[in-house]
């Protein structure tokens, strides 16, 4: 059975709100308790509903500024730099100005089909943007914007299916950052604390080096672009960016595709190499667990460590410690902009390096945990290739929603 769609306008189906931004230099507008969520606050946020960000503000702030107050479900969309962050208020909370949310009226869309909606409409809402600078939709083009939807029953039945697998995805996301926070605590309590070893004074054997003294290969991805530019072939070869950790952790959706061969084999992304990002978002880093058809673009310093000296995995957590971030934070970026970190930089980086055997022994410890988050993150990967696929086929109503039952809030 396909569904019977009725027009209408955003602005026929809820109340479009934006945002503002109390006065920064009024201490008593800031540190409240009402939540106030910023673009920045969802760029690497991969949640649904989100309670509050970085900074919140107070009663003061909200009343003495265009920010306001939206209830519990309201769906949140940045409407600048970029467009298309999408979450789901889990309370009452404000944005600032850069935003367009909508508070849904329930008797005629479901705040969560608008929200998949959005998903999927992105393109078309940025295709109505406008500026030279950067792309921003005005309050007035998104309320004008036409939308169709099917009756709210049917609404409710598309986004019970894709709610179920988004669902799914949080629980295994939520079991994933457990996973990793126990391998690192487990890494901080042995080489950070030192606690097995409290009694022993220093560790015998450990020696105080920089993170260079362990790497037998440095290097950005600047040649890689120069020697093999976005081009026309059919290779299969991706090429990585700063953009593919920040906004994705699906591998098989990493960088261009089809670039070309050219010096592949001096730049290709392979077992045990460990990728920092040194622009825009400073020292996020991958471990590379298998070989990767792909090489990295100038924003990336991919590192391969001597395992005479050190054991990858190992080095791998050392950059994943809140020292290794407080590192990170020190650094003067050549612009107020882009902030850059030279590979000189990171490599100064300062570490206590064990024996191998004591590395070794951390490995096999944390083993079955790191291949448990492994395999979970592969189930992420296949359960949201599957919503993505699902969505358009539901929403046109290719896919009969007719004989679900659902009981969406």
């Amino acid at each position: 059975m396909s569904l019977e769609f009725k027009y209408y306008k955003i602005n026929d189906i809820g109340e479009v709100v934006s945002g503002g931004t109390p006065s920064t230099s009024k201490n008593e507008y800031w540190y409240g308790d009402i939540g106030w969520i910023t673009p920045k606050d969802l760029s690497s946020y991969d949640d649904i509903y989100i309670s509050r960000g970085e900074r919140n503000i107070s009663s003061e702030g909200l009343n003495n500024s265009s920010a306001k107050l939206v209830p519990k479900n309201t769906v949140l969309m940045t409407s600048r730099a970029p467009i298309g962050y999408i979450a789901i208020a889990n309370n009452e909370l404000s944005t600032n100005q850069g935003f367009k949310s909508l508070i849904c009226n329930e008797k005629i869309c479901h705040y969560k089909y608008f929200y998949y909606w959005l998903k999927l409409n992105i393109k078309y809402i940025i295709n109505n943007s406008n500026g030279s600078t950067f792309k921003e939709i005005s309050g007035g083009t998104f309320k004008n914007l036409e939308l169709s939807l099917p009756s709210l029953n049917e609404q409710k039945a598309i986004s019970s299916v894709l709610w179920t697998i988004d669902e799914k995805i949080s629980v295994l996301k939520r079991i994933n950052k457990n996973l990793e926070e126990s391998i690192k605590n487990i890494f901080k309590h042995y080489f950070i604390d030192f606690i097995p070893f409290k009694d022993k004074g220093y560790p015998e054997g450990w020696l105080s080096l920089n993170l260079g003294d362990v790497v037998s290969d440095a290097n950005t991805g600047a040649d890689a672009i120069k020697k093999a530019p976005i081009v026309d072939y059919d290779t299969g070869i991706k090429c990585v960016r700063v953009g593919d950790m920040t906004n994705s952790r699906r591998i098989d959706e990493w960088g261009f595709a089809n670039v070309n061969e050219e010096n592949f084999d001096k730049y290709q992304l392979k077992k045990e190499d460990i990728i920092v990002t040194r622009t825009a978002t400073l020292g996020l880093n991958y471990f590379i667990t298998e070989d990767l058809d792909a090489v990295y673009n100038n924003g990336l310093i991919r590192i391969k460590i001597n395992k005479n000296k050190a054991l990858p995995l190992f080095i791998y957590y050392y950059l994943n410690t809140s020292d290794y971030n407080h590192y990170i934070d020190c650094i003067e970026g050549e612009s107020s902009t882009r902030p850059n970190m030279k590979i000189n930089y990171l490599l100064k980086y300062p570490i206590i390096c064990p024996p191998l055997k004591i590395q070794k022994e951390f490995i096999d410890l944390i083993d079955s945990l790191f291949w448990m988050k492994e395999n979970i993150f592969y189930q992420i990967v296949e359960l949201s290739r599957l919503r993505d696929t699902l969505l358009p086929k539901l929403m046109s109503g290719e896919i009969d929603v007719s004989k679900i039952n659902c009981d969406l809030e």
